[in-house]
């Protein structure tokens, strides 16, 4: 969702350099927004990948530097209301709290060599994390993947058995506009970050993408698909909605 204006402005000269960025001040910070320059775009548009905490403009056939900061400037409330409404970031830290199949996790940094493992203490499920400080967010991240496709694997195993289809390669990324995607040649790749979801979310994402290998489509059969094999498919795409921006902050500076 973003702002758009129709183009009305003169040619820009081909020989301009074209900038990828510029930056703008929203409550006294100064925040990088992507530009985008797209030939085939009609007119100019702004939106917030929210998952990365990035403002794009896309700039369109025709467009100029100085009509996309004045459209960006009459736009700035709208802006600031969307970062604002963003969740805060969590660095992966010693110390800090980050969702783990739903449930919070405390990060423990412990000196030493180790494999990086979980543990309740008090009533407290914590991830400890031995080796450099420095490699910390990395060894995080790791097992957070392979956490990921142990669940997303048996997930789409499950759900693939029950549809009658057969899933060839199982991909995990971390794309910023979508949880996951399935490929007419039957690869489906999943957002890593589906593991700090409740595990009814994952498992509803897992259905959705097995259900594409029926219905490459939204249709109703789709979900019809979708249903048959995870009945609290509304529950779990609800709490994406309302929670989805809180899996990108988790790693964000």
């Amino acid at each position: 969702m973003g702002f758009f204006q129709r183009l009305t402005g003169t040619p820009a000269r081909a020989s301009v350099a074209k900038p990828d960025h510029f930056h703008v001040e929203i409550d006294g910070e100064m925040v990088r927004v992507t530009l985008l320059w797209n030939e085939r775009a009609r007119r100019y548009t702004l939106r917030l990948r929210g998952s990365v905490r990035e403002p794009v403009v896309t700039i369109p056939a025709r467009g100029r530097l100085s009509e996309a900061r004045a459209f960006l400037d009459r736009n700035r409330g709208w802006l600031q209301a969307r970062l604002a409404a963003l969740p805060a970031p969590t660095p992966l830290a010693d110390g800090a709290s980050i969702p783990l199949r739903g449930v919070p996790v405390r990060i423990l940094h412990r000196p030493g060599r180790g494999i990086v493992r979980l543990q309740e203490s008090d009533g407290e499920m914590q991830l400890l994390v031995p080796g450099e400080i420095d490699h910390l967010p990395r060894r995080v991240t790791d097992f957070l993947k392979r956490e990921a496709r142990r669940d997303l694997e048996a997930a789409t195993a499950r759900h693939a058995a029950s549809l009658g289809v057969t899933v060839k390669n199982i991909r995990l990324g971390d794309p910023t506009s979508r949880w996951g995607s399935c490929s007419s040649s039957g690869t489906i790749a999943y957002s890593w970050r589906m593991i700090l979801a409740p595990p009814a979310v994952l498992d509803y994402l897992a259905a959705h993408e097995v259900a594409h290998m029926r219905e490459m489509n939204h249709s109703a059969r789709f979900w019809r698909h979708v249903a048959s094999i995870c009945p609290g498919m509304d529950e779990a795409k609800a709490w994406l909605v309302r929670h989805g921006a809180s899996l990108h902050a988790v790693g964000a500076e």
